[in-house]
């Protein structure tokens, strides 16, 4: 049997390819909201960004979240943004923990 092929995507912060499960979205809504989207099932326009909160930041300082949504962000969206990454962290960070466990 083949084995699956795993999607890659790119932090759009460091640049990093990376399996896109251990990658965060962020999704820009056909409506036009900006939100973490876990499931990355969401429709709409979606960024990557590696798990770790210094990414989320730099992508912010270079506009690189801007540019990937194709749309001006407020300072107000990066402020509930980095709250909800800052929650989601943890919880992403130890799903991929476990999903390393499954691996072995």
């Amino acid at each position: 049997m083949k084995p699956r092929k795993i999607p890659l995507r790119k932090c759009i912060a460091c640049q990093e390819m990376m399996p896109k499960k251990e990658l965060i979205r962020i999704v820009r809504t056909p409506s036009g909201d900006i939100q973490i989207d876990l499931t990355g099932k969401k429709p709409g326009r979606g960024a990557y960004l590696c798990g770790k909160v210094s990414c989320f930041r730099l992508a912010q300082k270079s506009k690189a979240l801007e540019r990937a949504l194709k749309q001006p962000v407020a300072p107000e969206i990066y402020e509930q943004l980095e709250r909800d990454f800052i929650g989601v962290q943890d919880e992403f960070l130890a799903r991929g923990e476990q999903s390393d466990d499954d691996e072995e």
